[in-house]
């Protein structure tokens, strides 16, 4: 062949030009830059006024928790347990406890929160949480104190530690509780199950599941500090937004230093941004990324839609899904990683942006500002209150927010959960016009909307779907099941 052909000049053959996949690099800024003025622009439509087409018809929705009651047999002994983790993982311990106590006719008392290395809150129950509120809107159906009683303590020589403590796997189905637990429990009169997180299957019978319910979205109160400060803020973020009728956004954005750190996603920052995050992985979690063998690609990371959003592309999103330059957004957030350059671009796009520490005074936060939960339940409660409410991230405090809203709203969540996948591939498009780009994100806007409102899948949290046509129907017949276990 090579006779045939003749001699072939190595100078001649093409070079094959490797270009990245789409969506595997962080242009946003680039983007932004380009299309701002088109931005500016266009102020013609507000999503606040429309934001929500689809919404229950009557009758399909009605909440997890009826009010029968019934008369508790004699208690099988009491439950201690420890609650691990920052506050919503707390919550999950505390409506967890909650369940298996009425199921095993148990006396629950007041959780233990252990203190977190990462979240470093001493905090106690009270300190969060109306412990009053809880003791009474369960009275009816799981017996709470306050302590261990001291004719019970004197058995154990007045020391915790000496009472059997149960390590359950993850995920322990409510039967495990009853055949394992339970003899324990009426054998010793006092148990305690350390650490408590994530300790109950999500798939439990009808009765189980609105005991769950009724701790979350009954019981548990913030505290009156909280709900104070809380409930301030909540009126002047409607106060902010007095042209849109006192409608605001709240946006749930994870861009700390340790999350953006552990994501192992490359942004703009060049050597410097990956000589600081590669040292705060290192902090955080000592030889993990470092280890033999171990392969990170930014870049598929990204495609999958696992980095975390940036301020910058939050505000490229919202202002693309049709809420203009006037939406008051409340950001629920940690310490913002580079605060001054990352939020410097959502602050051009959104001026009305607050936070907690730019809507309360100094003296307002002072007797939070040291207590990460107390901080993340002001948060909370201004979000819940939001009439929209975006996640960016993931995590228990969107899950049980998702939660919260359609309990409230009547099955809606009236929540924004963007596609980061397909968010990748938009900012990441070098061609990309500013209608275009709107057309695609007010139909991922439209695909959130619709989403808000679907039923329960199996074995997903009853915390984030409070729904009983999907699985909590409780009837007297199904309670008698859980009395058995007594």
């Amino acid at each position: 062949m090579l006779l045939y052909m003749g001699s072939i000049s190595l100078d001649s053959v093409p070079r094959i030009i490797s270009r990245p996949a789409p969506g595997s690099l962080y242009r946003s800024p680039q983007l932004y830059a380009r299309l701002r003025a088109d931005m500016d622009a266009d102020n013609a439509t507000d999503a606040l006024a429309t934001v929500w087409r689809h919404a229950y018809k009557g009758g399909i929705w009605r909440p997890c928790i009826n009010n029968i009651t019934y008369d508790l047999p004699e208690s099988n002994g009491y439950i201690y347990v420890e609650a691990n983790g920052g506050l919503n993982q707390q919550r999950a311990s505390i409506c967890n406890a909650v369940a298996v106590a009425g199921f095993l006719n148990a006396t629950l008392v007041i959780p233990n929160f252990h203190y977190h290395s990462i979240w470093r809150d001493p905090s106690k129950f009270s300190d969060i949480y109306d412990e009053e509120h809880f003791v009474q809107r369960l009275k009816n159906d799981v017996r709470v104190v306050d302590k261990v009683p001291e004719f019970i303590m004197e058995r154990f020589g007045h020391n915790l530690s000496n009472v059997f403590n149960f390590k359950i796997k993850a995920w322990s189905s409510i039967r495990y509780y009853k055949e394992a637990v339970l003899p324990k429990l009426i054998e010793e009169r006092l148990i305690r199950i350390s650490p408590f997180a994530n300790r109950l299957s999500f798939d439990a019978p009808s009765a189980v599941q609105r005991l769950r319910c009724l701790a979350n979205f009954e019981a548990l109160k913030f505290s009156k500090p909280i709900t104070t400060l809380s409930d301030i803020l909540v009126s002047r973020m409607r106060e902010k937004s007095a042209e849109n009728n006192g409608k605001y956004v709240a946006v749930h954005l994870r861009f700390e230093e340790d999350m953006v750190a552990f994501s192992c996603c490359v942004f703009d920052g060049g050597e410097k941004e990956k000589k600081e995050l590669d040292a705060a992985r290192e902090r955080g979690w000592r030889g993990k990324f470092t280890r033999p063998g171990r392969v990170i690609r930014p870049g598929a990371i990204r495609m999958n839609g696992k980095c975390p959003l940036t301020p910058l592309e939050v505000g490229l999103m919202l202002r693309g899904m049709g809420f203009s330059n006037n939406t008051a957004i409340y950001l629920a957030s940690g310490r913002i990683y580079k605060s001054e350059k990352n939020m410097a671009p959502l602050l051009e796009m959104f001026p009305l942006l607050q936070t907690k520490e730019t809507l309360a005074s100094d003296e307002e936060l002072a007797p939070f500002k040291n207590f990460s939960s107390r901080m993340a339940a002001i948060d909370y409660t201004v979000c819940v209150h939001s009439e929209v409410f975006v996640t960016t991230q993931g995590g228990n405090f969107p899950h049980f927010l998702l939660g919260h809203r359609r309990y409230i709203y009547g099955g809606h969540s009236k929540t924004i959960k963007p596609d980061k996948r397909r968010l990748a591939i938009l900012f990441d498009s070098p061609r990309i016009g500013w209608k275009s780009l709107k057309r695609q994100l007010v139909n991922m806007r439209t695909h959130s909307d619709a989403k808000g409102i679907e039923m329960k899948r199996a074995n997903e949290s009853i915390y984030t779907f409070p729904c009983p046509d999907c699985m909590c129907r409780s009837n007297k017949s199904e309670h008698s099941k859980s009395i058995q276990a007594r």
